[in-house]
């Protein structure tokens, strides 16, 4: 490890930047689906809305698979973010996550399982729960953690470090990952997007592209040390819609030299190997320290 202009340490390779790849694979209880769709009208309350329900399906059906396709052909490794059922539901693709060299960290038993709701006992429940079922998908304990709708609790991050989980992703206060210390140990903390693909469900999918091209500039040329996370869902950045995008965009970023772009799993045992805790802001724009 080296120190870095930014005040704080260097990426790997001297790295100007580290880019990962988030794909959320995701399904709803029963036959419901997710409270938003590209529909534009509500139904009445209480009706099914048999539109979203199979909206909400196409991930596991199609969206994973034209997915890997592109990260396949950008050679770029990504994490799978995954409701334990989406597993269950979709074997096959799973098995390809696997294949193709990319991690699957856990994400809840189903998306509207949401921890916020349940006490500590039920949330427990909930991780473990979540976490056999990736085992036995996949052959290995998820090592990452993702909750839906980052709706995490007071006792997530210690649940998930007493669990043995390696990194947790709930971080909106962050910038750059570091480790996390709490009652139960330390576990690496992945600061999440702030412009996931869902941003322009009803807008112009360009506009995400435009993000995350400006985004990546931004940071590659003014911030050694960067950070970037890229989130999409299977179930819409998997449409050709917005896939298409998605291959512009890592198209875009693996052209340039010096960029590192790894599994969470990869990067949180980095971080963790070095002791990577965070620094103060203060240091990395200014170089002094607080």
């Amino acid at each position: 490890m080296t120190s870095s202009s930014s005040g704080g340490f260097a990426w790997p390779h001297n790295a100007r930047i580290c880019v990962v790849m988030t794909c959320l694979l995701e399904n709803w209880s029963g036959d419901n689906g997710p409270p938003f769709s590209v529909q534009t009208t509500s139904l009445k309350a209480g009706t099914h809305d048999r539109a979203a329900m199979s909206w909400g399906r196409y991930g596991g059906r199609t969206g994973v698979w034209r997915l890997l396709k592109i990260l396949d052909t950008h050679r770029v490794p990504a994490t799978f973010v995954s409701n334990a059922q989406s597993l269950e539901l979709a074997p096959r693709a799973a098995a390809q996550i696997i294949k193709s060299g990319h991690e699957i960290a856990g994400h809840s038993t189903t998306q509207d399982n949401i921890l916020a709701y349940l006490d500590r006992d039920q949330e427990k429940e909930v991780i473990a729960r979540s976490a056999e079922i990736i085992r036995k998908a996949t052959g290995a304990a998820p090592k990452g953690w993702l909750s839906p709708v980052l709706a995490s609790s007071a006792h997530t991050e210690e649940l998930l470090t007493e669990a043995g989980f390696l990194w947790y992703g709930d971080y909106n206060h962050l910038d750059l990952p570091c480790v996390v210390k709490n009652a139960r140990g330390a576990i690496v903390a992945l600061p999440h997007t702030d412009f996931a693909d869902h941003r322009v469900l009803r807008g112009n999918p360009r506009d995400w592209h435009d993000v995350h091209r400006d985004t990546f500039d931004y940071l590659y040329h003014n911030e050694p040390t960067a950070y970037l996370n890229i989130t999409v869902h299977c179930h819409f950045g998997g449409r050709p819609l917005m896939a298409a995008m998605v291959d512009k965009v890592l198209g875009y970023i693996k052209s340039f030299p010096d960029v590192w772009v790894a599994r969470h799993d990869e990067l949180a045992q980095w971080i963790m190997d070095n002791r990577i805790e965070e620094w103060s802001n203060e240091q990395r724009f200014y170089g002094r320290a607080s």
